[in-house]
């Protein structure tokens, strides 16, 4: 007989959700007759806030661009979870097209973390990913209590990226909007105020791995007291990931493009690596595979571009994830020989 499956998924940006993916294909193994377990998880970007539980609290802050944004984030007695992306994403201010990459701060971003410390929260855990900003942080720090009022918080900072923080400019600008010109002077800024985090706080974030997330906020939140830690780590732990792997006959996991960075701190590889140590096969189903993904032998990979071609995976892809899904279900029972 079929056994249990965990669901895994990490939102396909712009097409499905995590929980979405999850549901469809939870009842495509109902169908196949299998025990699902959905685990809908994220990497500490965009969808982190629903995978802490959704938000319960709604503040009004200035947007990446100043004009206010409605931000929802989540308070549970003494502790914070917050989205960087719902106060100063891209998103909030339309995309690259929309926003002003020079002037974009994360002002919002520190007011939801100031909100946080009023309403009694000692633990604020802040994502990181899907930012409007390049501005090293700044913004926030100058909407934040005092360093010394932070010092008695424990600001735990998610991010899946190793980029440096003067680096951040070059990898992520172009991304936000930023023409090459633009991306050379705001190099230079970030090389001018991580000399100015040195000086004032006495924290060298420029040799830090991962300070350039979210345009270098990771990097000011770790000058003024903040850890930075894996954003799936911190996710998956939450979700009790490993209790749910105990006993599983598979796991089945999935992005909207599995590339390089994949495996280096996403929810694929992070999951992948979950299931291998403790011995559960893993498949995962994705939007398109970049040619540049170096793909462990022991992960079986579907391809959404590759099967339907690309137009039809954007248009319906929590359906066809679900279809993935229930073949590869199929294909698992099938290589078990009814030792399920």
């Amino acid at each position: 007989m079929p056994g249990t499956v965990v669901l895994a998924f990490d939102k396909f940006r712009g097409s499905a959700s995590n929980a979405d993916l999850a549901a469809a294909a939870s009842t495509a193994a109902g169908d196949a007759g299998w025990r699902a377990v959905t685990v809908p998880l994220a990497d500490g970007g965009e969808g982190s806030l629903d995978v802490m539980g959704g938000a319960n609290k709604v503040t009004t802050v200035p947007g990446p661009l100043g004009r206010p944004v409605e931000a929802g984030w989540r308070l549970e007695g003494r502790d914070a979870f917050i989205e960087m992306a719902a106060a100063s994403g891209l998103l909030v201010v339309g995309g690259p097209d929309l926003n002003d990459p020079m002037l974009a701060d994360t002002t919002g971003t520190g007011r939801l973390i100031a909100t946080a410390v009023e309403l009694g929260a000692r633990t604020i855990y802040v994502m990181l990913g899907g930012s409007a900003t390049t501005d090293g942080g700044l913004g926030a720090i100058n909407a934040m209590p005092t360093a010394a009022r932070m010092k008695e918080i424990d600001l735990v900072v998610g991010c899946d990226v190793e980029t440096g923080f003067a680096d951040a400019a070059r990898v992520f600008g172009p991304q936000k909007g930023a023409s090459p010109a633009q991306v050379e002077l705001l190099t230079r800024r970030l090389e001018r105020l991580q000399q100015q985090y040195l000086d004032r706080y006495g924290v060298d974030v420029s040799e830090l791995p991962g300070a350039g997330a979210a345009g270098g906020l990771a990097g000011g939140l770790v000058a003024v007291g903040g850890r930075l830690e894996s954003g799936f780590e911190m996710l998956a732990e939450r979700a009790r990931l490993d209790e749910v792997l105990d006993g599983a006959d598979l796991v089945i996991t999935g992005e909207g493009l599995l590339d390089a960075g994949s495996f280096r701190g996403k929810v694929v590889g992070g999951v992948h690596r979950w299931a291998t140590e403790v011995g559960v096969p893993a498949a995962a189903v994705v939007g398109d595979v970049d040619d540049g993904a170096a793909v462990p032998a022991s992960l079986v990979v579907r391809s959404l571009v590759d099967r339907y071609g690309l137009e039809a995976s954007m248009a319906s892809t929590a359906a066809l994830v679900a279809e993935q899904v229930g073949e590869l279900l199929v294909e698992q029972e099938l290589l078990l020989g009814g030792r399920t």
